[in-house]
């Protein structure tokens, strides 16, 4: 397999970079090289995961975060280039084609399938020989789309979707960052049971209307943001407890008990989310809502425990927060098997593989 060139694209939650620079106040000042490599360490998303391992199968690779102003600004002003803001979606020509032009991609990889206009990626794929988008939310319109040649999704269900409509696709899986069990101090566990996401009444309707249910009977804290649509006396109101971005999440969900998974409702009857992955690896007890392919990611109740309703999500939550052995006995198992299936070591190079069949 020749060695690739690649340039990974992404968004970041704009609360997040809010907050990161509002910590940080005097790093908007700092080089580009500084600021990217603060931001990556803060393990937000999916950070420099794919860098970082693509790096150590010796191809090149760089994130852009497209929407961090601060980073791109650092960028614009030590290459002499002048930074022009504009408001909402970004359009042609953005400064990422200049770092494109910079980089010279073999492959442009869009962590985000609306950070750029139709035009602004059609713009990207002249300035590579294949432009690959990764989806795991609502897919946005036909046209859209139309501009990649690729589109990879952790979902299954979204591969014959997008085959049936003409687009190339393939499934690829979301992963764990093993980096992060070096700055996470797994301590005797403070809480009993989290949820860490996003906790907006609309916008994870289904899921999250089970966890507020689930709440009133049982001790769950949620960790996260956005609290529209829930009444003042809901118990996800009552029961929050803030923010928490990236490295935080990780230390959140170290120190729990239990940490709890809910998917979106685009997800369906399939288990893929971040979270599947970032709670195992961090060795705690992982209860997820129980989808159709769960067991080929890991077995239920020996390496995580299901729920299929809200009665039964309170008594597991009950039972395995007081039966300490069980419960440490599936975390254990549940972490094993992340650590040796589930890390970006493994993943990329799974994509090496798939990027390498779609290389003109």
């Amino acid at each position: 397999m020749p060695l690739m060139r690649i340039l990974i694209v992404d968004t970041y939650y704009p609360a997040f970079l809010d907050s990161h620079y509002a910590e940080r106040p005097t790093l908007v000042d700092a080089s580009y090289d500084v600021q990217w490599r603060v931001l990556m360490d803060r393990f937000f998303g999916t950070c420099d995961s794919y860098s970082h391992f693509l790096g150590e199968l010796d191809h090149q690779a760089h994130e852009v975060v497209v929407n961090c102003e601060p980073l791109q600004r650092a960028w614009a002003r030590e290459h002499g280039v002048r930074f022009k803001k504009r408001l909402g979606r970004l359009s042609a020509p953005p400064l990422v084609l200049q770092q494109a032009e910079e980089f010279r991609p073999d492959v442009v990889y869009m962590q985000d399938l609306n950070a750029l206009s139709p035009r602004g990626l059609r713009a990207l794929r002249a300035r590579s020989r294949l432009l690959v988008g990764q989806i795991a939310s609502e897919p946005p319109p036909d046209k859209q789309l139309a501009p990649f040649d690729l589109i990879l999704t952790s979902l299954p269900h979204f591969v014959p979707m997008f085959r049936a409509k003409g687009f190339a696709s393939e499934y690829f899986r979301i992963a764990f960052d093993p980096r992060v069990l070096t700055r996470v101090q797994t301590n005797a566990p403070a809480e009993d049971v989290v949820f860490v996401g996003t906790l907006a009444r609309t916008q994870h309707g289904r899921g999250n209307e089970l966890l507020e249910r689930a709440a009133r009977r049982a001790p769950i804290e949620f960790w996260g943001y956005n609290l529209d649509g829930w009444p003042a006396d809901a118990a996800i109101r009552r029961r929050y407890r803030g923010e928490a971005w990236g490295l935080d999440m990780y230390r959140m969900l170290a120190g729990s008990k239990i940490a709890l998974n809910r998917h979106i409702d685009v997800a369906g009857d399939y288990a893929n989310n971040m979270r599947l992955y970032e709670a195992t690896g961090v060795g705690t007890l992982l209860i997820t809502d129980a989808k159709r392919n769960l067991a080929e990611l890991f077995e239920p109740d020996v390496e995580v425990v299901t729920y299929a309703s809200e009665a039964e999500l309170v008594e597991k939550i009950r039972h395995y927060v007081a039966d300490e052995a069980e419960r440490s006995r599936i975390a254990r198992a549940g972490q094993e098997r992340t650590l040796h299936d589930h890390t970006y070591a493994h993943r990329m190079r799974e994509l090496v593989a798939i990027l390498g069949r779609f290389l003109p």
